[in-house]
């Protein structure tokens, strides 16, 4: 073991050795860079960056950090990877490169396992270790650089890390940030990454070597995706054509990306088949077939990997193969992966790859306030990255299960997580760390974000101080609450559920329950007692380690706290967790997604948060009554359950505390208001009681028929007071304010400001076509204005023959709020009646009256203080118009004659003088002489 007290010195000639990444190693001597510099490394996948940058890295930071006897050793170099399962093969290929062995010199730390010693100089770390380090040691004691590889993948905890890093290394000169990106967006990281003296950080890249990539398409004939997400028949073509791959290509390992882990066993164990494989192999054993059914043929191992792929399979799968061995020994593979093998893994021997153009991500859906992973189309940019697996270390083949014209329609890349993934951790972790989220390559999105800090106030974590929909995170106090749960290696939802189980269980039991919820493993039938069963026998690792340490999170919580009962401390508290306390620390951990099964369904539930959701088809917790669901997967407009366990009512009411509440609603029917009592835990209806409703309930339950249905057809108003709203809607139109705005849906609007006692009385029980409604409209008028209505819009007007004619008006509803008189009464600027004559004129009153009666009459009344003409009806004896007209000069002048003409012979009792303009107005008959 090398001396923990002597520097390291990496041999990079033999570490870069045959790899395009060694160029890398003049190129940042060449660029002058700082002694703690910020470099951007742009580097295609298969060029070795992973292998070469740390320790050039190393060996750069240790010419400026001393090597004189007792001078400070240099500090450590943290690389993150975005899985455990590139942390582990890229220190471990590292380890073997440097002649160490793996935790010497070159270690990892990934959750639930760590190889790491005090001489340890670079160390591989998952993204999500690095966050907690650097939450709870800000300054990043004793490292000396930071390299952050593969963040194009712009997973969430990857931008994190960039905004912390880079934070600090502007508090810290003695630190260096490296940025490596295997896509063209490096300039921008460049520019993101520099300040000051180092602004843009230094930019080096390098090419990889390329080598022939055949594309063939082989699209299926059915859609690959349906309401529950993959279909059978999509598993059966991927499969499918992967073993004509196999048997199309002489030579070469074949690498099959499935979306997720179901769909991995699923396509691996239809591989087995058709290669007419007789072994029942479980999902991730070797399995030895004869590849197209010779006996001569090769044989065929098939493997799966996936992040739940235990550690000893994915060191086999992705061992290099040795150089100087003839390969005659080494059978041909079928490895069935996630995307885990998209970009930061080398898998030697590859070929062909096999894409099945479906990819699972997380989402977001802030309409439910529910979150998942998706199964969807993947971007050109991850099917690129795919295919360029097959070509990495010779020339290659590579299957597209899609069309041409399909390839065509993906969009260009994958939008980053920071846009599509629940933000509750991430704002957690940045108010607890307390920096700058400018910082972040994009902002976090204004709805997810106001989202993520509602969650994290339920959950206790942080305080806001103002009610204000944008709210800075630099704003949030977080409490210890908060502290602890950012602490806690798993979700924020299982971290509160850790603390408030504990509190009811023991520390022990919570510990496990939250272990069995974080496991990366599937709970087949998304049955969770099942799997916690599965874990106990298995006797997993990572399970029991994480036991361990959610206990000792969760007893230091306690002792900080209380000092309440949290078992023994001993880590046994001697009563083994059942599926009850499983259920009741799943329940803890995601109120919102206690679910009860809805009426008439098998399968179908409803979760308090509001939503619906469903168990799978082949799931055995199909019928119980209350479940609470770990997981919850979005398939399309449908979330599907992906882990659950039943509880009983007790639970989800003790569990839910904080979501029971009772409410009292109302209707407005048929003139009659009903009211009911019901007691919820969150969308979900508990109990439902009718009872009286007092006058508040009734008013608003009146107050919202009317604007769902209008006040019109609720209040059922009479002639005079549409008669009056006419009125004063002519005079709001010509004259404006102060008259009131009386269209109806304004009223509708303001039904409890303008009538209060109107429907008080309705909610008594009165008609409401019997309530006086004509003296809540005149309490509108204004005053001293109201005193000229009569004379600003009369009812009635006086005509020639003495008889008092009524207006009618036009209904307020029909004026556009743009409306101008028709009239213009020469007070307007010209510019001013150009562009009033440009907007919709004011239909004229209407006074319909009798022809005979207006002999004698020239000019047509004008109201509202001669603004606004009337528009003649002139009507026969019968009643039937004759002529409609503004001006009756012109119609006595021109038109009379013709009407006087065709009528005169209709009704000759009637008086048709010649002359009209000097004959006296008559109501009757010539014979009655009126």
């Amino acid at each position: 073991m090398p001396d923990p007290h002597l520097p390291h010195t990496f041999d990079l000639a033999r570490i870069g050795a045959g790899l395009p990444a060694a160029a890398l190693i003049d190129d940042l001597a060449i660029a002058e860079a700082a002694p703690f510099p910020r470099v951007v490394v742009e580097a295609p996948p298969g060029t070795g960056k992973t292998t070469v940058v740390p320790p050039m890295i190393a060996e750069h930071v240790a010419r400026f950090s001393g090597g004189s006897a007792g001078a400070e050793l240099p500090g450590r170099i943290i690389v993150t990877q975005p899985r455990r399962m590139a942390a582990r093969a890229a220190a471990r290929r590292l380890a073997s490169l440097t002649g160490t062995r793996l935790g010497e010199v070159v270690g990892f730390t990934v959750r639930g396992e760590s190889r790491t010693t005090t001489a340890t100089r670079i160390e591989f770390v998952t993204t999500g270790v690095l966050l907690s380090r650097l939450l709870r040691d800000p300054e990043l004691t004793g490292v000396a650089a930071v390299i952050l590889d593969e963040v194009h993948e712009r997973q969430l905890d990857t931008d994190l890390a960039f905004a912390m890093c880079r934070e600090l290394a502007d508090l810290r000169e003695d630190l260096a940030v490296v940025i490596m990106s295997a896509t063209l967006d490096a300039r921008l990281w460049a520019a993101r990454l520099g300040d000051g003296p180092q602004a843009p950080a230094t930019l080096v890249s390098v090419a990889a070597e390329t080598h022939p990539l055949e594309v063939r398409w082989a699209p299926a004939k059915e859609r690959p995706l349906d309401a529950r997400g993959v279909t059978w028949d999509f598993l059966d073509h991927l499969a499918a054509v992967t073993v004509s791959a196999l048997e199309e290509n002489a030579a070469g390992d074949v690498l099959v990306f499935a979306p997720g882990a179901r769909e991995v066993d699923e396509v691996a164990s239809r591989v087995r088949r058709r290669m007419g494989s007789s072994a029942g192999a479980e999902a991730g054993t070797d399995l030895e077939a004869s590849a197209g059914g010779g006996s001569d043929s090769a044989a065929v191992e098939v493997h799966t990997l996936t992040g739940r792929t235990p550690a000893k399979e994915q060191d086999a799968i992705l061992r290099p193969v040795d150089p100087g061995s003839s390969g005659t020994g080494r059978n041909r593979r079928v490895i069935v992966s996630t995307s885990v093998a998209e970009s930061a893994l080398t898998i030697d021997g590859v070929r062909i790859v096999v894409d099945s153009g479906l990819s699972r991500g997380p989402r977001l859906d802030t309409r439910r306030r529910m979150s998942g992973l998706v199964t969807m189309r993947e971007s050109k940019a991850s099917g690129t990255q795919r295919s360029g697996r097959a070509a990495r270390q010779g020339p290659g083949a590579a299957y597209r299960c899609m069309s041409e014209s399909d390839w065509a329609s993906l969009p260009e890349h994958t939008p980053p997580e920071i846009a599509t993934s629940d933000l509750t951790s991430a704002v957690l972790a940045l108010a607890t760390w307390g920096g700058d989220e400018a910082l972040l390559p994009d902002p976090l999105p204004a709805g997810p974000k106001r989202q993520a800090v509602d969650n994290l106030v339920a959950l206790g974590a942080v305080e806001v101080a103002t009610d204000a929909s944008e709210i800075e995170v630099s704003a949030l106090r977080v409490t210890e609450v908060g502290r602890t749960i950012a602490a806690v290696p798993a979700s924020v939802w299982a971290a509160r559920g850790l603390l408030d189980g504990a509190a009811l269980l023991d520390p022990v039991r919570a510990a496990e329950a939250v272990a069995v919820i974080e496991s990366a493993q599937r709970a087949a039938g998304a049955d969770l007692s099942a799997l916690m069963r599965q874990l106990r026998r298995s006797r997993d690792a990572r399970f029991a380690q994480d036991r361990r340490r959610f206990a000792s999170i969760a007893r230091g919580f306690a002792s900080d706290g209380d000092g309440g009962d949290t078992g023994d401390g001993g880590g046994n508290s001697g009563t083994s967790l059942t599926p009850e306390d499983l259920g009741l620390v799943t329940a803890l951990s995601y109120p919102l997604q206690i679910a009860r099964l809805r009426s008439a369904s098998d399968s179908d539930y409803l979760l308090a948060s509001g939503t619906a959701a469903s168990l799978p088809r082949d799931s055995s917790l199909q019928g119980s009554q209350w479940l609470a669901i770990a997981e919850v997967g979005l398939a399309g407009s449908r979330a599907i359950i992906r882990s659950a366990v039943p509880i009983d009512v007790d639970t989800a009411e003790l569990a839910g505390a904080g979501l029971l509440h009772t409410e009292e609603t109302a209707t407005f029917e048929s003139g009659r208001v009903r009211a009911v009592r019901r007691s919820r835990l969150g969308g979900i209806e508990l109990t439902s009681t009718p009872i009286q409703a007092g006058p508040e309930l009734a008013r608003r339950a009146i107050a919202a028929s009317v604007r769902e249905r209008g006040a019109r057809e609720v209040a059922r108003p009479s002639e005079a007071f549409e008669n009056l709203r006419a009125r004063l809607g002519l005079l709001r139109a010509v004259v404006g304010d102060p008259w009131p705005e009386v269209r109806w849906g304004h009223l509708s609007a303001t039904l409890d400001q303008w009538c209060p006692d109107v429907l008080d009385r309705i909610a008594k029980g009165s008609d409401p076509a019997r309530v006086d409604l004509v003296s809540a409209l005149r309490g509108l008028l204004p005053w001293p204005e109201a005193a000229r209505l009569d004379e600003l819009a009369p009812t009635h007007i006086t005509v020639p023959s003495g008889s008092a004619i009524r207006l009618e008006y036009p209904d307020p509803d029909l004026i556009e709020p743009e409306a101008v008189s028709g009239a213009d009464d020469g007070s307007r600027a010209d510019g001013e009646s150009a562009a009033a004559s440009q907007r919709t004129e004011i239909p004229s009153p209407i006074l319909a009256v009798k022809l005979q009666e207006c002999f004698g009459w020239t000019e047509v009344p004008r109201i509202c203080d001669g603004r606004v003409p009337v528009t003649m009806h002139l009507l026969s004896p019968a009643r039937r118009p004759l002529a409609v007209t503004t001006d009756l000069a012109s119609f006595w002048a021109n038109a009379y004659a013709h009407v006087r003409a065709e009528n005169r012979g209709r009704y000759p009792k009637h008086p048709w003088p010649e002359d009209p303009l000097n004959a006296p107005a008559a109501k009757g008959t010539k014979r009655s002489g009126r």
